[in-house]
């Protein structure tokens, strides 16, 4: 018989054997959704404690991540209605909600990182994440727009970009754009690995972001795959991706373990999407389980799978 209890006698054994001990502020990335206008911070009614910011309310925000140690932002745009169009204009145009956000985090506090989600859907009228022809989304025509989209944060000084879109080829469209334009220096976050998800809910309710018609699944990743997940991955490493990423992160554990172990020179980024974040969160709130500590058992599973850094509405509550 092999002995294991002795392992876990108490907090100081438990704790020297932990492959994970503990989680700092450096892992996180802080997703945020920027709207115009001037003292708004609107409460989503989806997501218990994350709000719609105008600017000058996330400056604010920020400055309190920051003293708990959190140095890294998601930046997701929120316009209304009537600026909504087929094309998404409203996503890559120069005064553009993101590119504001962005001059405005980095002349205030240049030592954030800053990462911009690149996709149309919360600027299209349609909600879907590309143009669309004969009711589907067009894979090639929406690559130049994605481009531009990523140019434009960029310029405005965002250090990385964030393509979610899932088309074909994004990665090296933006990298070709960026490189042209002589902004080498701005890397890429690549969803690689982006799955067709019911977990997605309450963000779309966030961000206004439902599509007004069918699904994603012609283009994000059918859950059901295993080696799908790996095969994007490695296609925009080749394509110039710096960050590869994993999402959503409690059902795809698996996949972040393998392309973690396949892929161990690239940072590997999973997201705690809006879904799993309000289903931990109102559990708890039900009292079917303590919040802190199933939070803390839920990352710590994604740092033991390989991920580097998490993208989690719950980073500032986890440190405060």
């Amino acid at each position: 018989m092999k002995r294991f209890r002795p392992l876990r006698i108490s907090q100081i054994v438990r704790d020297q054997y932990a492959d994970v001990p503990s989680i700092t502020p450096d892992t996180f990335i802080y997703p945020y959704f920027v709207m115009d206008g001037t003292g708004k911070k609107e409460p989503i009614a989806t997501m218990e404690g994350v709000y719609r910011f105008s600017i000058d309310e996330l400056l604010v925000d920020i400055e309190e991540l920051l003293a708990l140690g959190i140095n890294k932002v998601l930046l997701f745009g929120v316009v209304p209605k009537e600026e909504k169009d087929e094309r998404g204009t409203a996503a890559y145009r120069p005064d553009n909600i993101i590119s504001k956000a962005v001059r405005s985090i980095k002349e205030r506090f240049p030592q954030v990182v800053v990462f911009t989600d690149i996709c149309l859907c919360e600027y299209t009228s349609h909600g879907h994440c590309g143009l669309l022809c004969n009711c589907d989304v067009d894979n090639d025509s929406t690559l130049p727009l994605l481009a531009e989209m990523a140019y434009q944060h960029a310029l405005a000084g965002a250090d990385f970009v964030a393509p979610s879109a899932m088309m074909d080829g994004q990665i090296e469209a933006l990298r070709k754009k960026l490189d042209q334009e002589g902004l080498q220096g701005t890397k890429i976050l690549a969803y690689s690995a982006k799955y067709a998800s019911a977990y997605y809910g309450p963000f779309r309710d966030a961000a206004d972001s439902a599509p007004s018609f069918g699904d994603r699944k012609t283009y994000q990743m059918d859950f059901r795959t295993m080696d799908q997940g790996i095969e994007e991955i490695e296609a925009d490493i080749e394509e110039g991706a710096d960050w590869i990423m994993v999402k959503p992160a409690l059902a795809y554990l698996d996949i972040v373990c393998r392309a973690h172990q396949k892929f161990p020179n690239y940072p590997m980024v999973t997201y705690q999407v809006s879904g799993e974040y309000s289903m931990l969160k109102n559990g708890a709130k039900q009292g079917f389980f303590d919040e802190k500590r199933i939070f803390f058992e839920s990352l710590v599973a994604m740092r033991r799978a390989g991920a580097d850094y998490i993208i989690s509405y719950y980073a500032k509550d986890f440190f405060r």
